[in-house]
């Protein structure tokens, strides 16, 4: 019997409508029970299924997205792909139920394939294999990145910031790549796209102006009407970019959201168990009793009279740009700040009066508030291990960075989540869990790489060398189960995994960093702290494929480009020695946490303590707390005063 495979996500709106209007449907169901072995399958949890069979759907149709459906054999080769939405008003398709019932006919069939899916398809994806080998390629060189840049300019939107058109999508790992290659080269231009973007997008209706937090991507290219699902993965990397924007620059704005972002984590995505859940849903119940995307967050101007009376209303909607038509569906408006509101006085009785930014905390306060009465989206509690190393990164930088010591708290609880409950027996990382329960499906490139990255940055704010301990064995975990001896590229799954119709292996970086890239910085880092040859070779060897791609589409090897600048810089190795409660010690540590020097490693730790190989052999100078700037163990001389180990850390190339 053939199968019928439908592959979505908890947060998606697309595949909650699928499922309404399709699968909820009886005709549709009776159906799919007679003629199909029916499969759902969350592609948040088996990345690897998703990623082959949505490769079969694009190969055959152009184009992809979720929901998913994709009609295959008994041996689970792809015959044809099936519609990707509801029935009746489904997009390519009639609007009629049969546009489902005919593609079930012809995906039952075996032996018929859609015209865009021809004969063999499925055994030509299968012999694929390595598509993108490194062998060969050399890492990236300074000239390779500085064309990037070059690209990168050329693409970029001078009018409302950012990259391409309709639907814009936030570009943190290019971001995070343009904040290192001005530190590393003084390119005011990569700024400048830096700073542009950043802005549009906090200031658009992506950014939640009351809660914090961003959505997913802008259905526009003004970055007016977001997506409304709000992804941890997504938050996690802009957080991480607006703290590096503030740190490269001191900006107000960039604080401000880094803040707001960790806190809206902290607040709406924390578990008890002491993880970050993977999305909020983008629907919630409307006055109807329905679920509708985005009527939790959308404003009429009656609306905002009925929280704050009619004068703070008025001043409201001007700043947050809520009007009587609307920007949204229904004459609904998303709340954006286009600019900061004028510190003019609002005086009368039914407005809490004020100027600037007293007025407008209050404002925000008191819609916060009334917001918080609606009804809410659903949550998506399911801790995945890849993005918690993302948000562990985050959050334990911002903690340090801006003194706000419950983000580090926050972060090593998570990080003891995933020791506890995702590393199983044989030190083999579980993708998945909830209410601190450990799923059954192994961990993908990403998982190792990105909990590795989370635990690195953990030991470089801490000093609590645990944290390093644990990174090693997950970056050995890649070293023997992901990495192509013959070419070192890389999998997405372990060499031991359960066998698809293709091992997956894509180096690009799309929502989140590719495993491949993720890997790179990781091994590139612990190579930094420890002086590991192996590690350092396998960062190196990953990076070629950055060489083939950085200058042909740099949009889409963000982080990988990020890597790289690293790489070249080389990266720089910290080493601060001293007494922990010496108050020089403290002053250097922040000095080296403060530096923009792309991809630069900490290590802290008291003179002759410890086992952190970068400490070695590292005495006081002159008696005092020192710092040694170092690059492959190689140090320049040590300094003892803060201003002076900034002064190391900033020159450029």
């Amino acid at each position: 019997m053939p199968v019928l495979l439908s592959v979505g996500y908890a947060a998606c709106h697309w595949c909650h409508v699928m499922a309404h209007e399709s699968f909820e449907d009886e005709g549709t169901a009776a159906y799919l029970n007679e003629h199909f072995v029916s499969v759902k399958v969350d592609r948040e949890e088996r990345p690897d299924v998703d990623a082959v069979y949505m490769e079969a759907v694009q190969a055959a149709t152009g184009h992809g997205g979720w929901p998913m459906t994709v009609f295959l054999t008994p041996g689970g080769s792809p015959s044809t792909s099936g519609p990707t939405s509801r029935p009746r008003n489904g997009t390519g398709c009639p609007r009629s139920g049969r546009c489902w019932r005919a593609c079930m006919r012809r995906g039952g069939t075996g032996g018929r394939r859609s015209p865009r899916c021809p004969r063999g398809f499925a055994g030509d994806l299968a012999a694929r294999g390595d598509v993108y080998g490194a062998a060969g390629q050399r890492p990236p060189s300074a000239a390779d990145l500085r064309q990037a840049a070059a690209v990168l300019a050329r693409e970029f939107d001078d009018v409302r910031g950012g990259f391409g058109g309709a639907p814009k999508f936030p570009p943190s790992m290019v971001l995070e790549f343009l904040l290192r290659h001005h530190a590393a080269t003084g390119s005011e231009e990569a700024l400048r796209m830096v700073e542009q973007t950043c802005a549009a997008m906090a200031r658009g209706g992506m950014y939640d102006q009351l809660g914090g937090g961003f959505a997913r991507y802008s259905v526009d290219a003004d970055w007016v009407v977001p997506h409304f699902e709000k992804m941890l993965y997504d938050n996690a990397l802009l957080l991480r970019v607006y703290l590096h924007l503030w740190r490269a620059t001191g900006s107000v704005l960039g604080r401000r959201v880094a803040l707001e972002t960790a806190d809206f984590l902290l607040t709406e995505l924390l578990t008890p168990e002491g993880g970050f859940a993977s999305a909020l849903d983008a629907d919630s119940p409307g006055p109807d009793g329905h679920n509708h995307e985005g009527v939790f967050y959308a404003w009429t101007p009656a609306q905002l009279a009925e929280v704050l009376g009619p004068q703070d209303a008025a001043r409201a909607a001007v700043v947050f740009g809520v009007t009587a038509a609307g920007t949204f569906e229904g004459g609904t408006s998303v709340l954006r700040l286009p600019e900061d509101p004028e510190p003019a006085e609002v005086p009368g009785q039914d407005g809490a009066g004020g100027t600037g930014a007293d007025w407008f905390a209050s404002v925000r306060a008191r819609l916060l508030a009334a917001r918080a009465q609606r009804p809410r989206p659903a949550r998506d509690d399911k801790i995945v291990a890849a993005w918690n190393g993302l948000a562990i990164a985050a959050l334990a930088e911002t903690g340090a960075l801006l003194e706000r010591p419950e983000y580090i708290e926050a972060a090593i609880r998570a990080a003891e989540l995933l020791v506890s409950v995702h590393l199983n027996a044989e030190g083999r990382l579980l993708r998945t869990s909830r209410d601190g329960r450990a799923g059954a499906n192994a961990g993908v490139l990403e998982d190792y790489a990105d909990t590795a990255e989370g635990f690195l940055a953990l030991y470089s704010v801490t000093g609590d060398e645990r944290w390093l301990a644990h990174s090693g064995p997950l970056l050995d975990a890649i070293l023997d189960h992901f990495v192509d001896p013959s070419s070192g590229s890389l999998y997405d799954t372990a060499v031991d995994a359960e066998k698809l119709i293709r091992r997956p292996q894509d180096p690009t970086d799309n929502a989140t960093p590719s495993g491949w890239t993720a890997a790179a910085g990781a091994l590139l880092g612990y190579a930094a702290l420890t002086g590991s040859a192996r590690h350092r070779e396998a960062a190196e060897a990953a990076l070629g494929v950055v060489t083939a791609l950085g200058s042909r589409a740099p949009r889409f090897i963000g982080w990988g480009l990020a890597v790289a600048e690293a790489l070249v810089d080389g990266p720089r190795e910290v080493a601060v020695v001293g007494q922990a409660a010496d108050p020089a010690t403290a002053a250097l540590r922040r000095a080296a946490l403060l530096a923009t020097a792309p991809g630069a490693v900490l290590a802290v730790g008291e003179p002759g303590a410890g086992s952190v190989p970068l400490l070695a052999d590292r005495p006081l100078r002159s008696g005092l707390p020192t710092a040694y700037v170092c690059r492959h163990f190689s140090c320049d001389a040590p300094v003892n005063d803060a201003d002076a180990l900034s002064a190391k850390l900033a020159r450029t190339q």
